[in-house]
């Protein structure tokens, strides 16, 4: 049994340590000459071929390493090929024939002679009118596909092809799935399949989804044709995943005011977190992109003031809840002070002018966080205004008395949402420089500051915080990468 054991190790381990093998990139293969290839994902590779018998030019998809491959791995090969085939579509990429040569699974498609919009892009946006003539057609493709209860579950710039005419093809059915049908088992529950910066907020949670997961990941492929960026997207899939589930992505004309208000209303309608606020099926996308093009008013209408205050704070939740958290301080600062007026004239105005400025420089490093050149160094003097802060406004107020001192612990556990240990360490480390300085302030002003021994126990509860935190926060980074590096 452990030789059994030993021997079932040492394949696995072979297996995945074996390099992707493929058919050479020029040669005969069954009834094709192969003649380049094309380009290879984390599973296929495709080639240009001839085929002989009937003289014509074809792409051609095979697996990588089809030895290795497992049986999931094959099933959704050749679902990809049924999908394509039995729905035909003048946007949609045709299948000719499918086989099998030596135990290698194939399929021969139309060569579509062009660039993919990925390339197209380049991260330079297009023009509005060149946006919607790729994309109108793409979600009258998408629409036939949900009419035929399939959706395609990985929609992006890298699988529409533009060919030299300007027509846009879809392309890669890998991750297509059947709304009701044998395909479905495919999927296990809680799986999350697709690219992260394209998915939907449901995708990206591994919950059900239908035709809007589609709609969604339509908008996102409009919102990069018009700013020349995705709507989301971060150092790593974690925390593009985050921000799609969390954030609101940043207005269009914000980042490129010569875009048409009507056609940034499509696109953030299709953007909508919640599914049932976006378009139904990409069909009816393509409708309002029809009426764009014809100069209609379109289904996608402004938000109402609460609504577009509800989004600017899932935009920009850490200066929101800075403002809420500084209005909140200021209001029961000026309510403790009207009621006792204990405090100093000359000390009700330095913590006053400490929250206005407090509110000013959170909307400058909020700025700030948007400049990638600035990011880090913005994470950084944010922390540091916080804290300098906090303490400047404890040492003039009430000290160690003050209900505020709580902050500390809440400022370090906060930090951990920003999913970064360096921030994490950088917090624990301000909290304790900054409960210390606030010690030896009150001493220094010979005010009461009780037992030493409870200060020295609590700066210690603030590093073993911390070190949870930052522990937690690496915990789950390592296991984000691991299931990305995952075939």
């Amino acid at each position: 049994m452990a030789t059994d054991a030993n021997e079932e190790a040492t394949i696995a381990e072979s297996t995945r340590l074996a390099p992707p093998t493929a058919p050479p990139a020029s040669g005969e293969f069954d009834k094709y000459e192969l003649l380049g290839e094309l380009g290879r994902g984390g599973m296929g590779v495709v080639y240009r071929a001839r085929q002989r018998d009937l003289d014509r030019i074809v792409a051609l998809k095979m697996i990588l390493s089809h030895q290795f491959a497992s049986e999931e791995q094959i099933l959704r090969f050749h679902a990809e090929a049924r999908a394509a085939a039995r729905l035909p579509h003048p946007h949609i990429i045709q299948v000719f024939e499918t086989g099998q040569l030596h135990g290698q699974p194939y399929f021969a498609m139309e060569l579509v002679e062009g660039q993919s919009l990925e390339c197209l892009l380049h991260h330079q946006p297009l023009s509005p009118e060149k946006a919607v003539a790729i994309l109108h057609p793409i979600a009258r493709a998408v629409g036939h596909l949900h009419k035929n209860q399939l959706i395609h579950r990985d929609l992006k710039p890298g699988n529409i092809l533009v060919d030299a005419s300007g027509r846009p093809v879809l392309t890669d059915f890998g991750l297509a799935k059947m709304l009701a049908g044998s395909e479905s088992h495919l999927t296990n529950t809680g799986a999350i399949l697709g690219t992260p910066s394209y998915m939907s907020p449901e995708q990206a949670q591994g919950l059900a989804v239908g035709p809007q997961t589609d709609v969604y990941a339509l908008g996102a492929i409009l919102y990069e044709c018009l700013t020349g960026r995705p709507p989301f997207r971060a150092a790593t899939p974690l925390d593009t995943i985050i921000q799609v589930v969390e954030r609101e992505p940043t207005l269009v004309r914000q980042l490129n005011p010569g875009i048409p208000r009507n056609l940034e209303l499509i696109c953030l309608k299709c953007l909508e977190k919640d599914p049932q606020e976006r378009y139904a099926t990409a069909t009816e996308l393509a409708d309002d992109l029809e009426h764009f093009l014809e100069g209609e008013s379109v289904v996608a209408q402004p938000e109402s003031l609460a609504q577009r205050f509800e989004r600017w704070c899932r935009r920009q939740p850490g200066l929101a809840s800075h403002l809420g958290a500084i209005s909140l301080g200021l209001v029961m600062h000026e309510i403790g002070y009207a009621a006792h007026g204990t405090m100093p004239p000359s000390a009700h105005h330095v913590v006053l002018i400490a929250l206005v400025v407090w509110g000013l420089l959170s909307v400058v490093w909020q700025k700030l966080l948007h400049n990638p050149a600035w990011e880090s160094r913005a994470e950084t003097a944010w922390s540091v205004t916080d804290v300098s802060l906090l303490t400047l406004i404890l040492a003039v107020a009430d000290g160690f008395n003050s209900p505020l001192v709580v902050l500390y612990p809440l400022y370090i556990g906060a930090s951990g949402l920003w999913w970064k240990v360096r921030l994490v360490w950088l917090s624990t480390a301000l909290s304790q420089l900054g409960y210390a300085g606030l010690l030896v302030w009150t001493w220094w002003h010979q005010r009461p500051v009780g037992l030493l021994h409870r200060h020295v126990i609590l700066i210690a509860g603030l590093a073993i915080l911390g070190y949870i935190v930052a522990y937690q926060v690496q915990r789950i980074r390592l296991l984000s990468r691991h299931l990305e590096q995952r075939p």
